[in-house]
């Protein structure tokens, strides 16, 4: 079995390279594409686990939404004192852009990417819920694909949910806020992106379009691509992936060459959905994050099925005093960072370094917030001639359009460093294929 499980290993990966089934990483300046490494030790999920993630993820969501909504409209969990005002409007995410601009058929999150990790005792935590532009539903996709084309009995003995249909799910949402039925897009900033494959790969298996921001024009507030001959054919969706900041250079960064001019006056006005939609960052504030539950309660009137990591806000005084007290045991983040960085655990530092960030804490409340430390569950990994076991998180995909999905799959990371929590892929983390029991 393991002699089986090596051999799986090593013809998925020489595959995914020879696909180019890369991540990239820009930093300093420099370019580097890297392999997403794959191990072919899946994890295991049981029907009764699955059934309940499926049904707590579904209310985050829809609450989520509906606090977007809320957000750029009414405001009424602030006004209501749920939420404080300084929370909203101090976030790197909220774009006051956005207020009053209703995204077709009310859906902001269309596609979310939620990190949860499993304790020893069996609770799932979510972690993080990203909303902007959440990466990754590519990967087990095209490693099941090949997998089941180097060893297909792999996947006859086991009853567990076919992956292939998240193209399909894709394609639903797009249709679903497409406007005019006009084209559907996926907008790239290109291959120096780091998740470019995933771009090209889900334009192919959506049969949909992948265009860059010199594919597409505004008229009159209507987006069009650019054909040959000097075709124009009118868009209806268009699935970003390029953050806010650099969708429009004449509303957001004026020296942004990955977007598309006057992209959110047609936006605006309605004639063209944008997935996911603008001002989604907000959510993805990890000061926000603390609230979620609390949001689930006020819009829905219904306790959170998902739990939050124990978190404190040093915005708040008696959890200052707290984080500061037991700063040496907890976890502490910067809310506007991803990818890992920003995350700094009170154990790995000295006396020193704990108090400067203990001073940094003091000066800047709102930039951070802190948590408890989940010891959350190893997974069997092959590493090199021996199987070991290390840290591993789940991002689940929900998708949104006339119903909320759950995608019953999901994106396995896990961290090569024995002595480290951070899975993400730009850390150097690998994957694994997610295995829903159907029984």
């Amino acid at each position: 079995m393991y002699d089986l499980l090596v051999k799986q290993r090593d013809t998925v990966n020489k595959w995914m390279d020879r696909f180019g089934v890369r991540f990239g990483i820009y930093k300093n300046g420099t370019f580097k594409e890297q392999l997403f490494p794959f191990d072919p030790i899946p994890r295991i999920i049981s029907n009764s686990d699955w059934a309940e993630l499926d049904e707590g993820l579904r209310q985050r969501v829809k609450a989520l939404n509906l606090f977007l909504y809320d957000i750029y409209h009414d405001k009424n969990i602030v006004k209501d004192g749920v939420i404080p005002p300084e929370f909203i409007y101090s976030s790197s995410g909220y774009l006051p852009q956005c207020e009053g601009i209703t995204p077709i058929k009310n859906v902001y999150s269309h596609i979310s990417g939620i990190d949860l990790v499993q304790a020893k005792d069996g609770t799932w935590y979510v972690l993080e819920d990203n909303l902007r532009i959440p990466s990754g539903a590519s990967y087990p996709m095209i490693a099941r694909n090949i997998t089941r084309k180097a060893s297909p009995e792999t996947f006859q003995n086991n009853k567990i949910f076919d992956n292939r249909h998240y193209s399909s799910l894709l394609r639903k949402t797009m249709d679903y806020v497409n406007v005019d039925n006009g084209l559907e897009v996926i907008l790239t900033p290109g291959r120096y992106n780091s998740a470019y494959f995933e771009h090209s790969y889900l334009a192919e298996k959506a049969g949909v379009l992948l265009a860059y921001a010199d594919d597409l024009i505004v008229e009159n507030n209507m987006v069009y691509y650019k054909g040959l001959f000097d075709k124009k054919d009118k868009v209806g969706v268009i699935y970003r992936r390029i953050s806010d900041e650099y969708l429009d250079p004449l509303v957001f960064e004026s020296t942004s060459l990955l977007g598309v001019p006057n992209l959110f006056q047609a936006y605006a006005a309605g004639n063209v959905a944008i997935i996911n939609a603008f001002g989604n960052g907000l959510a993805d504030d990890k000061g926000i994050y603390y609230f979620v539950p609390k949001m689930v309660e006020y819009y829905l009137g219904e306790k959170a099925i998902m739990k939050n990591a124990p978190t404190y806000l040093p915005y708040f005084e008696q959890d200052k005093r707290f984080v500061l007290d037991n700063l040496h045991r907890l976890v502490i983040k910067d809310v506007a960072e991803a990818g890992g960085y920003g995350v700094m655990f009170g154990k790995d530092m000295d006396a020193a370094k704990l108090e400067e960030l203990k001073e940094l804490i003091k000066k800047e409340p709102r930039r951070w917030i802190a948590q408890e430390v989940i010891d959350f569950i190893d997974l069997e990994i092959i590493e090199g001639d021996e199987t070991v076991s290390r840290k591993s998180d789940l991002r689940v995909f929900v998708l949104s359009g006339e119903d909320t999905v759950v995608w019953p799959s999901g994106l396995t990371r896990y961290t090569r460093n024995p002595d480290s929590f951070i899975v993400n892929s730009s850390q150097g983390g690998g994957f694994k294929d997610t295995w829903v029991l159907k029984k």
